[in-house]
């Protein structure tokens, strides 16, 4: 299949988020992984999604394979921080801001 599919699934899914309708917007996310399952962008904004659903161990399985396909991805570091900090676990949440900010986030 072809790749660009992979980041239009992703862009409508942001488009998703944008109207708070973030099921479909999980749904397109989880569909541009299974188009390509490197893709670091659409593992983040799934993770994004799942944040906003409170649903804090899935957002961090996510970023946390954003940054494994990306170990560059400040924002996935960031984003993972605040999901651990939401958890109560600020020894983790810290180092993925310091992380973060090492980047240039």
């Amino acid at each position: 299949m072809d790749l660009n599919y992979a980041e239009a699934y992703t862009k409508r899914g942001v488009a998703y988020r944008n109207k708070n309708d973030y099921d479909r917007a999980i749904a397109d996310h989880t569909q541009a992984i299974r188009i390509d399952p490197n893709y670091a962008l659409a593992y983040y904004n799934r993770g994004v999604q799942y944040g906003n659903k409170n649903d804090y161990d899935r957002a961090i399985a996510d970023y946390t394979e954003a940054i494994r396909l990306d170990p560059n991805y400040a924002n996935a570091y960031n984003n993972r921080g605040n999901s651990y900090k939401a958890k109560g676990d600020t020894a983790r949440a810290n180092a993925d801001f310091a992380k973060a900010k090492e980047l240039g986030y």
